[in-house]
Formats: C-alpha cells, sequence, structure tokens
C-alpha cells in the first residue's frame, strides 16, 4: 500500500468501507454471509493498522488523520455489533440478541466520547503531546492495576477480526454479544481509569 499513490485517509476511508460492508452483511443472519463479513472485517481491521503506518513513512500525519481514524473506528465497531445483533435477532427470532448488540454499540459509542473528551481536555493543556507523540512514544504500565488494564485494551482490540473470523466459520459468532455488551462497559470503564 506504501508504494501505490494512496493517502493515509484514503486507507482510512477504505477500512471505513470494508467495515461497513462487512457489518451488512451479519445483518442478513445468513452463515454464509458472516463468513464473508467476517473477511471484509479482517480488511477492514489490516487497513486500519496501516493507514497510521503509511502516514508516518509519507509524512501525511495529521491531527484530522487521526480523529478520522478514531471515527472510522468506532462506526464499525458500533455498526458491527449492531449488525450482529440484528442479524442473530432475525435468525434465532428471539429480540433480546438486538438488544445485546445495541448495548455493545452503547459502550463503544460511551468509549468514543470519553476520547473526545479527553482529547479535548489535553488539547488546553499547553504541556500535553501531540496524538502523533503519543502513538509513536511506549506507554508504560505504572503498576499491576495500570499493567492489567493495559493488557486488557491491547488482547480485546488486536485480535478481535480474527476471533470473529473463526467464531463465523463455525456459525457461533452469536457468543459474542452477551460477551461485547459486557465487555464494551468494562473497555470504557477501564479507558477512563486509564486515562486519568
Amino acid at each position: 500500500i506504501y508504494h501505490l499513490p494512496i493517502s493515509p485517509n484514503q486507507v482510512t476511508a477504505l477500512s471505513m468501507v470494508a467495515g461497513i460492508v462487512g457489518a451488512w452483511c451479519f445483518s442478513l443472519g445468513i452463515p454464509r454471509w458472516e463468513i464473508m463479513g467476517a473477511l471484509l472485517l479482517v480488511a477492514c481491521y489490516t487497513l486500519d493498522n496501516c493507514d497510521g503506518e503509511i502516514a508516518r513513512l509519507k509524512g501525511l500525519s495529521s491531527e484530522w488523520g487521526a480523529h478520522f481514524d478514531d471515527l472510522v473506528d468506532w462506526l464499525v465497531d458500533s455498526a458491527f455489533f449492531i449488525g450482529l445483533g440484528y442479524g442473530t435477532w432475525q435468525a434465532a427470532n428471539e429480540i433480546y440478541w438486538f438488544w445485546f448488540g445495541l448495548a455493545a454499540a452503547t459502550g463503544a459509542t460511551i468509549d468514543y466520547i470519553i476520547d473526545l473528551i479527553m482529547h479535548a481536555r489535553a488539547k488546553k493543556n499547553p504541556k500535553s503531546k501531540s496524538r502523533e507523540k503519543q502513538a509513536t512514544e511506549a506507554r508504560k504500565p505504572k503498576d499491576l492495576t495500570d499493567r492489567l488494564i493495559h493488557i486488557f485494551h491491547k488482547l480485546s482490540r488486536a485480535d478481535f477480526c480474527f476471533i470473529v473470523f473463526g467464531l463465523s466459520v463455525f456459525e457461533t459468532t452469536w457468543v459474542l454479544l452477551p460477551l461485547a455488551a459486557i465487555g464494551a462497559q468494562l473497555y470504557w470503564m477501564t479507558d477512563l481509569l486509564r486515562k486519568r
């Protein structure tokens, strides 16, 4: 991707398209479409991990690009859980699956709002570092609690698309809904603690 005439923000936009179309595939509630949705989610996450690297390599890093990337992450995560909840509701004819999906999307939304508030506060502080500088510096956990929160955040995001793919192959993606309905709330709570 680095050698293509494509900007980091265009990579982010492609990531968004793949993620939203993948979420739509899950909303159909049909196993073969869930596998297609999972493949699109893998493409989405792959592109999402490339955009920042490409921005740094090409010297095109920007605050706007970082905000766009955060927005896309939130949109894709929320759309995925709403789509999965809706599709599972349609397949199982039980509406509580959709409520699980909405609860997970709500947790993702709360986390996104927390990030926006924290960024706005940091921007007002003249001693705060730019997002680019924060991204390039290694964050070192201070104590055991901080270390556990750091591990939870890294593991819950890093391999999620592969977990979804594996579950879709075995037609068990529904298991994510109750876990995400609770996990999304834990994620924003630990994010709030981590950013204090």
